[in-house]
C-alpha cells in the first residue's frame, strides 16, 4: 500500500502573508512540514526571520521577505524578488489583515476606513493578481484567502473590518471563476474567534468573550494551529477539484 501524497507540498513554493505570528505563522510552519519552501512575509523582516529560524530548526525550508500589503510599491518589490530568485509561485496565502477600529460604525473616520480597505481589499486583490500571473507561467497554483466569519455575520463594533472580509469572500469567487481555466484555484478560509494578538481585545475582555462564546456551539476559542490544517487542504492537491469554496473553521458559529 502506498502512502497518500495529496497533502504533500514537496517542491512547491508558497508565500504566506502576515506570517510573523498567529494564524499565518502556523500555516507557514505546517506548509514547510509538508515539504514546501515557504516565503514568510509580514511587515517587519526581523519578525519574519524568527519564524524562518523556527522552520529551519525543525528541518523545513523557508526564507523571510518583508512586505506591507497596504503599500503597493512593497507588493511590487516582493514579487520582483520572488520572480528573480525563483521564477515561479505555486501557493499564495493571503493572511495579512488589519482591524484598526473597534467601535460603532458611525464613528468610522476616513483614515480608518482607508487603511482597512487598502490592506484587506486592495492588498489581497493585488497580491492575488501578481500571484496568479506567476502561477499561470508554471501551470497553475492555489490561492487561499483568509477571510473571517465576520464576512458573513458582521461582528459587533467591527463594521468596516466585516465589510472588507465580505469583499474578500466575493473576491475569492471572482478569481475562482475567472482563473479556473488557467489552472489557478482560489478558495477562502473563514476562521472563527481565534486566540491571536489580532483578536486580543475580544479574547482578553471577559464580558465580550462570554458574549461571543454564547454563539459558538463548541464553547471555546480556537488556537491558531487549528486553522493551518484547513489552509493545507485548500492549498494542496487534496483540493484539486475545489475552487470558489468558503470553508468555515469556526466551532459551529455560522450554524446558529
Amino acid at each position: 500500500m502506498t502512502t497518500p501524497t495529496t497533502f504533500d507540498l514537496t517542491g512547491k513554493l508558497a508565500i504566506v502573508t502576515g506570517a510573523s505570528r498567529g494564524i499565518g505563522a502556523e500555516i507557514a510552519k505546517l506548509f514547510a512540514l509538508h515539504g514546501a519552501h515557504v516565503i514568510v512575509s509580514s511587515r517587519k523582516q526581523a519578525d519574519c526571520q524568527l519564524v524562518v529560524d523556527a522552520i529551519v530548526a525543525d528541518g523545513g525550508s523557508a526564507e523571510a521577505m518583508a512586505c506591507h500589503i497596504g503599500e503597493m510599491e512593497q507588493i511590487e518589490s516582493l514579487y520582483a524578488e520572488v520572480e528573480l530568485k525563483h521564477g515561479r509561485l505555486d501557493i499564495l496565502v493571503n493572511n495579512a489583515a488589519t482591524n484598526p477600529f473597534f467601535g460603532h460604525i458611525l464613528d468610522t473616520d476616513l483614515s480608518v476606513f482607508q487603511k482597512t480597505v487598502d490592506v484587506n481589499i486592495r492588498g489581497y486583490f493585488y497580491m492575488s493578481t501578481h500571484a496568479a500571473r506567476l502561477m499561470v507561467k508554471s501551470g497553475g497554483g492555489s490561492i487561499v484567502n483568509v477571510a473571517s466569519v465576520n464576512g458573513v455575520v458582521p461582528g459587533p463594533q467591527q463594521g468596516i473590518y466585516s465589510i472588507t472580509k465580505a469583499a474578500v469572500i466575493s473576491m475569492t469567487k471572482a478569481f475562482a471563476v475567472e482563473c479556473a481555466e488557467q489552472g489557478v484555484r482560489c478558495n477562502a478560509l473563514l476562521p472563527g474567534l481565534t486566540d491571536t494578538k489580532f483578536a486580543s481585545v475580544l479574547v482578553n475582555t471577559p464580558a465580550i468573550l462570554k458574549m461571543a462564546l454564547a454563539h459558538v456551539p463548541m464553547r471555546r476559542v480556537a488556537q491558531p494551529s487549528e486553522m493551518a490544517g484547513a489552509a493545507l487542504y485548500l492549498a494542496s492537491d487534496a483540493a484539486s477539484y475545489t475552487t470558489g469554496a468558503v470553508l468555515n473553521v469556526d466551532g459551529g458559529y455560522l450554524c446558529i
